[in-house]
């Protein structure tokens, strides 16, 4: 298959540059993989048979990334290539790391380390393509396949197992069947694997166009070592008329639900993990799961620190599996209360999680229940349309107003602002200063 890929001028430059200095250079990995799928790489990484020292006194300006492996950033005005020379890794001691490199001159011994045969092929514009293993074809096969030995490449980084679900993922791919068998042998060396790294690809095959391919996570047995809730979310069945089922599946198709966003697929992820520890049988029995999503956010908090992602991720998602399930009278004034008591923040999200997990049911009530959810959400935009105060900093009157009233700093201020806050929920008309302030002088005569 012969195959042409528009090298961007700087990839060209930097690769010219070195082959005209006698060395051998490639665009290598995933910019080649994704340009022959038609896709925009995200980055160029280089490949040459340089010395890290050779391609820095062929640059003006260069970032010494990670020498000792062979990386050398050569900077082109803002942008940053990655120039690795070909090596040869030597035995890998931690699951991650090779003991040792050794630099080759062999684009081949280069090309053979690497992880699959999609992200196994070399391209330059005097030689073509290079693909010794098969990359192409497995493109072709929408195939993902170890290079080489698949039990020797996750052995080397075990790391490797949850690509290659997260590029399936991405993909659309499947997985060749000696590489899937790999991964279940070897699915335990995971947990030698840092919580950072594993939390970046599970993030990528969360917000992936595939994230049913957490099943394949589960059948593997990788989420038993990082994430064994989901395990326990794919054996709970859910014996009740509003469902289809099991937990774990329900929650695949709610994320299926759902647009890529990294809060809304996590909250998806994790809105009914909470059930298993929650489920109820009732006489006839007919499942129930009361509680869930308050012991659902809860645990949702701890596997999220576990993973260790940032504190504001682990906020929205907590407080959006608390209220998912939640569904206020539908009044304007029950709305208002549901907005204060949820946080503004929440909003208009809490409406996307709700019809995702709606139509990830079974149809019975279905129909009702998105009917319920589209008023609530009118109803949420009258209010915001009408700029409604809802928060104690929309108040029309605050702390200052309070002491040139004649209270005293503290808590007694503190507690005058929610009363305030709560009447004018209940009447938004009210939210004017010479309203509020009377409302005050009020409370302070029947004291």
């Amino acid at each position: 298959m012969s195959v042409i890929i528009s090298l961007p001028e700087k990839v060209k430059y930097i690769i010219d540059t070195l082959m005209q200095a006698g060395y051998e250079a490639y665009a290598v990995g995933g910019c080649v993989r994704d340009s022959v799928l038609g896709r925009t790489p995200g980055d160029w990484d280089i490949t040459t048979s340089a010395s890290p020292y050779q391609v820095k006194e062929l640059f003006p300006r260069t970032v010494d990334t990670g020498i000792q492996h062979g990386t050398v950033t050569v900077m082109e005005g803002k942008e940053g290539f990655e120039v690795t020379t070909y090596r040869i890794d030597g035995e890998y001691e931690d699951s991650r790391h090779p003991k040792e490199v050794t630099f080759t001159s062999s684009l081949e011994e280069d090309l053979k380390r690497r992880d699959f045969t999609i992200n196994a092929m070399a391209y330059n514009e005097a030689q073509g393509l290079v693909d010794i293993f098969g990359g192409i074809r497995d493109l072709e096969q929408r195939v993902i396949r170890c290079v080489g030995n698949p039990i020797d490449r996750f052995t080397e980084d075990a790391l490797r197992m949850m690509r290659a679900v997260r590029f399936a993922a991405q993909l659309g791919f499947v997985m060749e069947e000696r590489t899937r068998a790999a991964i279940t042998e070897l699915a335990p060396n995971l947990a030698g694997i840092s919580a950072e790294r594993i939390q970046t690809e599970l993030v990528k095959l969360v917000v992936s166009e595939h994230p049913e391919e957490m099943r394949t996570v589960y059948e593997t047995g990788m989420s038993k070592v990082f994430f064994p809730e989901f395990d326990r979310m794919m054996e709970t069945p859910q014996n009740n008329p509003y469902h289809c089922y099991n937990v774990g599946e329900h929650t695949i198709a709610a994320m299926r639900n759902i647009r890529s966003d990294k809060v809304l697929r996590l909250t998806m992820l994790l809105h009914d993990v909470g059930k298993p520890v929650c489920k109820k049988v009732d006489e006839k029995g007919v499942y129930h799961f009361y509680g869930h999503a308050k012991a659902g956010a809860e645990m949702a908090n701890a596997i999220l620190r576990r993973l260790k992602f940032d504190n504001d991720t682990i906020a929205r998602v907590s407080a959006l599996i608390v209220w998912h399930d939640s569904m206020p009278d539908l009044q304007e004034t029950s709305v208002r209360r549901a907005i204060h008591r949820v946080g503004l923040r929440q909003y208009p999200a809490l409406f996307e999680v709700g019809r995702a997990d709606t139509m990830a049911k079974s149809s019975y009530g279905r129909e009702q229940k998105l009917a319920q959810i589209c008023r609530y959400e009118e109803l949420y935009e009258e209010i915001m349309a009408k700029r409604q105060c809802l928060t104690l900093r929309e108040l029309a009157v605050g702390g200052r107003d309070l002491i040139a009233l004649g209270m005293k700093p503290g808590r007694e201020i503190g507690n005058m602002l929610e009363y305030l806050l709560l009447h004018v929920l209940e009447c938004p008309q009210d939210n004017t200063p010479e309203i509020l302030k009377n409302l005050v002088k009020t409370a302070q005569k029947s004291e």
